[in-house]
């Protein structure tokens, strides 16, 4: 196992996308979990704070380690197993999406979480219960989790099996691996009902499994993952289109979903099913348009959807498709429909370069992010969108919105050109979590919370119910020591 400790050797793993900044005494690179059970044994012995670092792509802070030791997961990068007959994956945590999502191509199979930035870790995506443009359809990475190998922050090895350790109502029993057995009497609080990734994942009766998703390194390491895999759809239809009205757009975006939600439960005859359903803001296209000529200069709003096809629906699919498009005042004309592979994979391009570009210019000024990653009921989203809208011009800043709609999910990001607006953005950024909050909504619905949200969480569930999670990680961490920072300021 290698260990660092030289100032140049330990730097990358001191930020993260977001540009928060950290320290430490060391990195340690273990190559399996028996070193993972060392590392954690030795520093629970001597309380040192350990951070679990993926491969930095994250927006919260979550991997920046604030003291202590940091534990690395990059030489844990095994694809142990592909079974294509039962569809399933084990994978170590170490392993990158897109070198996973390659492989998968080779055996005609898909991993549905596709978060934005494909050079993140699976472990991380498990870690924050990750998403991404496929979630409107498929759903987060929690639907796609069937076992973990994790490591507790005392040493002991805890192995999760979806279906096999759920709760009696709030009664939580675990067994460890030297058969070390821990009753949890599981905190209630209610969690909001739309895509969410803040917070511990609890409920009565749940699988035990699932408070591990998404507890961003607080609980314990994981060292291996057995995925749910789906068939490859045999054809996409993929098309951005513009708007002259972002009404329109956004009118347009309410009745896919609508009829996409339909189609799944068979409620109404139809053939629209959107796998993915994204939104640009005029000032994301002319943010982009730079590299992008071909969008139009007239365009206020533009709409990015997928649907899985076959040969026998494709043209009624089209068809369908091009009608929802005339009835919202689309320009047909301007839209860009992907044609062949390369096609697609353009396009794909253009929906993630936005992320890129948002990243590069707020490197280049040296500020944190200030990215919302906030979620509504499908019901509110017009209103909360336009009242989002309202206080970033209020307080005249600029800014581009673009990301899930057809999940009522947004990634606002301010823009600061100096410090005097960047500390106008913070306030702007709290105010909008609020507004998620009073909507019933949440303040994370796919980074997770790190370092840099833990007051909007507390915003979001209050002092009681954050001292429930804190009380449900102390039965694993009772020193506090695991992810110091994450989730609860400490």
């Amino acid at each position: 196992m290698v260990i660092k400790t030289l100032a140049d050797e330990i730097q990358n793993y001191l930020t993260d996308a977001s540009n928060f900044k950290g320290y430490c005494d060391a990195v340690y690179f273990p190559e399996n979990q028996q070193d993972i059970s060392q590392i954690l044994k030795e520093a629970s012995n001597n309380n040192t704070p350990v951070t679990i670092s993926g491969n930095g792509t994250g927006l919260t802070g979550a991997r920046v380690p604030q003291g202590g030791i940091v534990i690395s997961t990059q030489k844990l990068n095994k694809v142990s197993e592909i079974n294509p007959e039962e569809r399933y994956a084990i994978v170590e945590p170490g392993v990158l999406l897109s070198d996973f999502q390659e492989k998968l191509n080779e055996y005609n199979l898909l991993y549905p979480p596709d978060p934005t930035e494909k050079n993140c870790y699976i472990g991380g995506t498990v870690a924050t219960n990750a998403s991404g443009e496929k979630t409107f359809k498929y759903g987060p990475t929690r639907d796609y989790v069937l076992a973990l190998d994790l490591v507790l922050p005392d040493g002991d090895l805890l192995k999760l099996r979806r279906g096999i350790n759920l709760a009696d109502g709030s009664k939580l029993t675990i067994k460890t691996e030297t058969g070390k057995v821990t009753n949890i009497d599981l905190p209630e609080y209610k969690m909001p009902a739309t895509k969410n990734a803040a917070g511990y994942y609890c409920t009565t009766n749940m699988d035990a499994i699932d408070l591990f998703i998404g507890s961003e390194g607080t609980l314990g390491v994981i060292s291996k993952i057995k995925l749910k895999l789906v068939s490859k759809p045999e054809q996409l239809i993929s098309c951005i289109v513009f708007f002259n009205n972002e009404i329109d757009a956004l009118n347009f975006i309410a009745k896919v979903r609508f009829l996409s939600f339909n189609s799944r439960h068979k409620s109404e005859h139809t053939s629209i099913e959107a796998l993915a359903l994204e939104y640009f803001d005029g000032n994301s296209l002319s943010f982009l348009r730079g590299d992008n000529p071909k969008i139009p200069e007239t365009a206020k709003s533009g709409v990015w959807f997928e649907q899985e096809i076959t040969s026998d629906n494709e043209d009624i699919v089209f068809e369908e498709w091009m009608e929802l498009i005339i009835e919202f005042r689309g320009n047909e004309e301007s839209a860009w429909f992907a044609v062949t592979e390369d096609d697609k994979k353009k396009i794909q391009e253009f929906r993630h370069s936005i992320s890129a570009k948002i990243n590069e210019y707020i490197a280049k000024n040296n500020f944190r992010k200030l990215g919302t990653d906030v979620a509504v009921p499908d019901d509110t989203f017009e209103e909360f969108y336009f009242h989002s809208k309202k206080l970033v011009d209020k307080a005249n800043l600029n800014y581009v919105i673009y990301g899930h709609a057809g999940n009522s999910h947004i990634h606002l990001n301010m823009l600061p050109r100096n410090q005097d607006e960047y500390d106008r953005g913070v306030i702007v950024y709290g105010e909008i979590c609020g507004k998620a909050v009073e909507l019933g909504g949440t303040v994370s619905a796919e980074h997770g919370i790190g370092k840099l949200k833990t007051a909007y969480l507390l915003m979001m569930y209050g002092k009681e119910t954050i001292n429930k999670m804190i009380g449900l990680k102390k039965v694993f961490d009772p020193n506090m020591i695991l992810g110091k920072g994450n989730i609860f300021a400490q």
